[in-house]
């Protein structure tokens, strides 16, 4: 009788536990119907950490990377800071003064010129001859002579200093244009350098989230592993997981530094100097819209500015070669002192002037042809700025279509890649949570924390892309500001 109780006792408690175990068991395993409104259950709200902004989480935090300096640039004060110290965009500068004084040195033609020469002569000899001229009061039959004067000219009209006139201000505006082109790259390659390191930087955070997301779910599987409720794989397996989260955690440590170097090389920003990069979340975020609508001016890209220039400062050219048979008229004016004496003490005791005013003028009657044949060659040149001028206008439009269709298709994919950050997260707080409750695998786990981890860093990757885009769009189109 005792026997019989007690297999009943056993039933009765075999019973309990099923009863217990199998509308959760029951609930786990209910196919979800196609469509079923997804499962109200959330995942744990995750703190933010104060010490980075992340562009994963809706907040609105201080900086990203931590480097050893207080100070903190935005996007905008790294262009602002290139524009005044970066090398090329200085040298360009300078190339502009450069020009301005070039075209002083060409254009001083057209100011009076003045010269002083004089002629000290000794006879050792003369001439055998017994008469002595006498002219203008004094004796050309002297020993030493000295004859000082003073040439002054002003050029009235030159084909030269015309053409030098004319093109001036084209060569002024050549060496603007060319500033301006350099500071347009330095924008465009200032802030696809701060989303590069900002993107590194972004990363580092994922990653050490991950690490400690990892570290937990090793500890859980270790604990788990002494309990006798998993084997010593799964134990395994988290710990190979959690070495691959930190060796990616230390590659992209690592590539911090050339990033920051390379930033601060186009900054013009001292490499021994340190500095932080800081920016808004929300505004980054808003920054990745653009009108798209908006139709191709080729007139405002630089590059076609500075070839029309050139075609300018090449039809001046023709012209100058046209003209050049035109005369070069000038009018000069002389003032000479005739000194002589036949003792070097006595030299300049009597001075004898003279002075003359005149015209004078020049006119090329042959030249060889040489003329003709430099403006038969101008105008080949002409020609081929204006093939250039047709395929810079392919090419930017090859540009602009480029940068639109890559703007557009990585838009998209942020869209969508967004989304399975949100879903990969969800389905990493459940497969963890059936996992401890011994409903999966840990194979489970590693599948969905590699599921979210990439998740993550292809959401990044696009996001920093779709910004690249961005900037390579307004440059094409030429709306690049600075």
């Amino acid at each position: 009788m005792a026997k019989y109780y007690n297999m009943k006792a056993i039933n009765a408690l075999f019973l309990i536990f099923g009863l217990f175990f199998l509308p959760l068991f029951a609930f786990s395993q209910r196919p979800v119907p196609k469509n079923a409104t997804p499962a109200t259950i959330a995942p744990p709200l995750v703190v933010p950490d104060t010490s980075k902004n992340s562009l994963l989480l809706p907040v609105v935090v201080k900086d990203t990377g931590k480097n050893s300096s207080d100070q903190y640039l935005t996007l905008n004060q790294c262009i602002d800071y290139a524009l005044i110290h970066q090398p090329g965009i200085n040298e360009a500068n300078i190339n502009i003064d450069v020009t301005k004084t070039t075209n002083a040195i060409s254009l001083a033609g057209w100011l009076p010129q003045v010269s002083s020469s004089g002629t000290l002569t000794h006879y050792i000899k003369r001439t055998n001859s017994n008469i002595t001229t006498i002219t203008q009061g004094y004796s050309n039959n002297s020993a030493n002579i000295f004859v000082p004067g003073v040439a002054v000219s002003q050029a009235i009209f030159s084909p030269g200093l015309l053409y030098a006139s004319k093109s001036a201000p084209l060569y002024v505006k050549q060496a603007q244009l060319a500033t301006d082109s350099a500071k347009i790259f330095i924008v465009s390659s200032v802030s696809k350098s701060f989303y590069t390191l900002l993107n590194t930087l972004e990363q580092i955070n994922v990653f050490k989230e991950d690490t400690a997301r990892l570290g937990k779910s090793l500890r859980d599987a270790y604990i788990q592993y002494k309990g006798g409720i998993v084997d010593e794989t799964d134990y395994e397996q988290a710990a190979i997981t959690l070495n691959n989260s930190k060796a990616q955690l230390k590659l992209a440590n690592e590539n911090v530094v050339p990033q920051y170097a390379s930033l601060k090389r186009l900054m013009g920003f001292p490499p021994e100097r340190q500095f932080n990069v800081v920016f808004d979340t929300l505004a980054m975020k808003n920054a990745i819209h653009i009108d798209t609508t908006e139709q191709l001016r080729y007139e405002k890209r630089i590059e076609l500015q500075e070839i029309r220039n050139t075609e300018d400062l090449q039809s001046q050219l023709t012209n100058y070669y046209r003209f050049s048979w035109l005369p070069t008229l000038s009018a000069f004016y002389n003032y000479n002192l005739y000194f002589a004496n036949n003792n070097y003490n006595s030299l300049l005791s009597n001075a004898y002037p003279s002075s003359l005013v005149g015209l004078s003028f020049s006119i090329p009657i042959f030249t060889g042809f040489a003329r003709l044949n430099n403006e038969r060659k101008a105008k080949l040149q002409q020609q081929i700025i204006h093939w250039n001028e047709t395929d810079l206008r392919s090419l930017i439009n090859v540009e602009y279509t480029s940068a639109l269709a890559n703007y557009k298709g990585n838009y998209y994919n942020l869209q969508l890649l967004q989304r399975n950050v949100a879903l990969a997260r969800r389905v990493y707080f459940v497969v963890e949570l059936q996992y401890k409750q011994g409903i999966v695998p840990y194979l489970n786990v590693i599948t969905a924390e590699s599921n979210l981890i990439t998740s993550e860093i292809n959401y990044l990757n696009a996001l920093f892309q779709v910004l690249s885009n961005k900037i390579d769009l307004q440059k094409a189109m030429g709306n690049i500001s600075y």
